[in-house]
């Protein structure tokens, strides 16, 4: 397959998903050794496994920005378009911090707006703690629910520019109207409190 899509993978908001990542960033994953080697001929089942190995999250660093694992699984993600019942597993993978946020990561890239508040939202009350490696290829201490916070409200994260998002209060009355006027949708449950979107 090499570094293309794969055919039964659906446009993610009108484009090939591997082009939610920049031109330069995707040419430098796909020169990189970890790309070359661990990344060839995954599939949603084995990408589980490079996913446990991973031990800290990050973009690019040092003086040529080399692309890190974490970003390199992203972007096999991106080619391989894994089910969203295997992204929510990720999720919800409470032994594995670094698949979490990973599965988190390609969330936030690729779900809806109702989807991406649903389950990154409970992710605050995970306070693990996370390396995170710079640009300058130090070592960076963070936690789980610092960086969901990120995802949530910044526009860049990991050298990825990520797609713009309605703000949460605007998403939770859209729902609500919907219910109002009579749009049905099992998926869409509001807990009481307003603490989050979701199941």
């Amino acid at each position: 397959m090499a570094n293309r899509t794969d055919p039964l993978a659906k446009s993610i908001r009108g484009t090939n998903p591997q082009n939610l990542v920049e031109k330069i960033l995707r040419s430098k994953i796909y020169q990189n050794t970890y790309w070359k080697e661990q990344c060839f001929g995954l599939t949603a089942e084995t990408l589980v496994d490079k996913a446990m190995e991973l031990d800290h999250l990050g973009g690019t660093f040092g003086g040529n920005r080399k692309p890190s694992p974490f970003i390199c699984l992203v972007m096999k993600m991106l080619q391989i378009q894994p089910e969203k019942d295997i992204v929510v597993e990720f999720i919800k993978n409470e032994d594995y911090k670094y698949v979490r946020v990973l599965g988190a990561f390609y969330l936030r890239l690729t779900g809806t707006d109702i989807d991406i508040y649903r389950y990154l939202e409970p992710l605050y009350n995970d306070y693990r703690k996370l390396r995170r490696k710079s640009a300058d290829g130090q070592y960076a201490l963070t936690h789980v629910d610092e960086y969901i916070d990120e995802l949530l409200t910044t526009d860049y994260s990991c050298d990825i520019a990520l797609p713009r998002i309605k703000k949460r209060i605007i998403t939770v009355g859209e729902v609500q109207l919907g219910r109002e006027i009579g749009i049905e949708d099992e998926t869409v449950t509001d807990t009481v409190g307003g603490s989050y979107i979701g199941s």
